[in-house]
């Protein structure tokens, strides 16, 4: 069963980015003056295609990315499940499955329950994430983890856009601790007040970042490790949605009137897609059905 850590509503906080100006502006904007400029997303359609360039690129990273499952399964059956925490972006409550964040864990769960444990918090609730994950990895009450407990973390982080900044601050507390994480995953990442969502601290084996640039809210297009002998960067993969549109159903009607292209890559199945097959990957599960990549020779 999935877990969703429900959280409440966070305070908008100011992006560190040449555009932050304008778009706090336009959250501010007094709803009247909002609902005359709204431009309602489409009717729902199919996720969009990516295009043959964009398409390249995670399929590389994912190439590259999957272990061959028969080398690295008797390994981790000896260690416990693969533990899978996910932040919401902007003031999201952790179990709106509207969103792909709260999706991805609630079907993780569901479809490899023996091992993978996922979770969802809101990007503001990353105490009780934390108090989540020492319970998970370890015995004592006061949530200290000896160095077999911490070298036995097998943990996958991941969110999109305030909730991607906040899974790159989680792991630099993970860091600070000496817990390892093996994938940190950034889904057009906003960079929250006070956080460095481009920098990639140096207890994370791997990390990938997927973005899109249009409109008035748009994430980092790179990211980069802090170490680069310990942290492997996967890349940084564009989508877009210029043409073929991503439904935006079950949204609200402010989101898709000034985040549209921000909430398509949200809810932008392709990309979910993608991103499952790589954390499924480093569990003891098969490869998800759906996947788009075999790690195949070259």
């Amino acid at each position: 069963m999935h877990k969703a850590i429900a959280g409440g509503d966070t305070v908008l906080k100011t992006v560190r980015n040449p555009e932050s100006l304008l778009r706090n502006a336009v959250l501010a904007m007094p709803a009247a003056v909002i609902a005359a400029l709204a431009v309602l997303c489409p009717a729902p359609i199919l996720a969009e295609k990516p295009s043959p360039a964009a398409q390249a690129g995670p399929q590389e990273a994912a190439r590259c990315a999957i272990p061959d499952h028969s080398q690295h399964a008797a390994a981790c059956e000896s260690r416990g499940p693969l533990i899978v925490i996910g932040f919401m972006g902007g003031r999201v409550h952790a179990d709106n499955f509207a969103h792909g964040e709260a999706r991805l864990a609630r079907d993780l769960d569901q479809r490899y329950p023996d091992t993978v444990r996922a979770f969802t918090f809101a990007n503001h609730d990353e105490h009780r994430a934390l108090r989540t994950l020492l319970q998970l990895l370890g015995n004592a009450k006061d949530g200290r983890l000896s160095d077999s407990e911490k070298n036995a973390a097998r943990i996958v982080l991941f969110g999109h856009s305030w909730g991607a900044s906040e899974a790159i601050q989680f792991a630099r507390e993970l860091d600070q601790r000496g817990i390892p994480v093996l994938l940190t995953v950034q889904v057009d990442s906003v960079e929250k007040s006070g956080e460095d969502d481009a920098a990639i601290p140096s207890n994370v084996r791997e990390a990938v970042n997927f973005y899109q640039t249009e409109g008035l809210l748009h994430g980092r297009a790179s990211i980069q490790a802090i170490d680069p002998k310990r942290t492997t960067i996967l890349g940084s993969y564009e989508s877009n949605y210029r043409v073929n549109h991503v439904s935006c159903s079950g949204y609200s009607w402010y989101a898709r009137a000034f985040m549209h292209s921000h909430i398509e890559i949200e809810n932008d199945d392709t990309v979910w897609d993608k991103i499952e097959t790589l954390i499924v990957a480093r569990s003891c599960a098969p490869p998800p059905d759906h996947s788009l990549i075999a790690c195949a020779a070259e």
